[in-house]
């Protein structure tokens, strides 16, 4: 009897040890049969394949190329969180206090004008051809600013309005004008940069220039070369500097038949966005310091030519050698011819 009730103790307890394993089996053909029936209900919801799609690990493909094998590369969503989040959000109000900073300063302190009045004779300020290179990279700059803001912020601020039919059409024609506008203004650039060089090396005179804030926050005169540092600021990191860097970048991604790998992509794509809002702030001032915000500053561009007081008080140390013919005119012509071309004066 001791022996019977032993034996059975042995079995319960051998019973006991291999219940789990009977479990562990009964929920993992449990689980096959739940996954089976989300199959044919919800066929994309499969966790497992998910897992190993993400996982980056290449798979068989007969397409041959850089991650070609690779169905979804992970960092992909990354970019997503980081392009649409923190970059839009805080490009976006760069963008609008830059504006209602030069809106308050022109309310308050108004254009640039001119100390003394006009003299009436006008002196070259810049030849056609130094107009051309200006526009062609000035106009080219603005089409990548207004396409390249649409792409940004067009979902958030136009697709609401337009609705969703133009607005795909507008961003259509956008990326397509980006994309091929890019490059000229990268050669325009280059045009620019050789023709502009040697006026913007930097003079010792420049540091007094922005020690005493070029003249704009007081009523003084401050002496300059042809350019004066603030400009010689936009030329070198402006043009050069962030010019570069998102022309540059924005040609990794004109450009993918060179088989740059998509992580190479993203990073281009966030150093482009980056570098271009921050460009387009930038030039937000030159602009409206050569437009609204200096009196004949917009005129000097478009006709080449300025009144002589304005060459004195804006450009001083070129004025005086180009006066005592130490430096010939832009266009290189005579005196002579140079007044003969010069437009009737309009400035007031």
């Amino acid at each position: 009897m001791r022996a019977i009730n032993s034996g059975m103790r042995h079995f319960f307890l051998a019973l006991l040890l291999l219940l789990p394993l009977f479990g562990g089996a009964a929920w993992a053909q449990q689980a096959q049969e739940t996954q089976a029936q989300r199959q044919q209900v919800q066929p994309g919801n499969n966790a497992p394949t998910w897992r190993a799609a993400r996982s980056g690990v290449a798979g068989y493909t007969s397409v041959q190329g850089r991650e070609t094998g690779v169905l979804i590369q992970s960092e992909g969503e990354t970019w997503r969180q980081l392009r649409n989040g923190p970059i839009t959000r805080y490009g976006g109000w760069l963008v609008v206090l830059v504006l209602i900073a030069m809106g308050a300063f022109y309310m308050v302190r108004g254009p640039l004008g001119l100390h003394s009045p006009p003299t009436g004779k006008m002196i070259e300020r810049f030849s056609a051809f130094e107009r051309i290179a200006h526009w062609s990279m000035a106009i080219s700059f603005c089409i990548l600013a207004i396409t390249g803001l649409t792409m940004l912020f067009g979902k958030h601020l136009l697709l609401p309005i337009i609705g969703h039919t133009l607005f795909s059409w507008l961003a259509e024609l956008g990326k397509n004008l980006h994309n091929f506008v890019g490059p000229i203004f990268l050669f325009s650039i280059v045009v620019f940069v050789i023709k502009f060089i040697r006026d913007n090396l930097p003079r010792a005179y420049d540091i007094t220039w922005l020690a005493k804030g070029g003249g704009v926050i007081g009523d003084e005169v401050v002496p300059c070369g042809r350019f004066n540092a603030g400009e010689k600021l936009w030329f070198w990191g402006g043009v050069i500097g962030l010019g570069t860097i998102s022309g540059a970048s924005g040609l990794v991604m004109d450009f993918p038949n060179f088989d740059q790998s998509r992580s190479v992509m993203m990073i281009a794509n966030i150093v482009h966005v980056v570098s271009g809002v921050w460009f387009i702030a930038w030039s937000l001032t030159h602009i409206y310091l050569g437009t609204i915000g200096t009196t004949g500053a917009y005129e000097a561009m478009r006709n080449g030519y300025v009144d002589e007081t304005w060459a004195r008080e804006h450009a001083q140390y070129w004025y005086e050698d180009v006066k005592a013919g130490r430096r010939a005119p832009p266009s290189g012509e005579s005196d002579a011819a140079v007044a003969a071309s010069a437009p009737p004066q309009t400035q007031h």
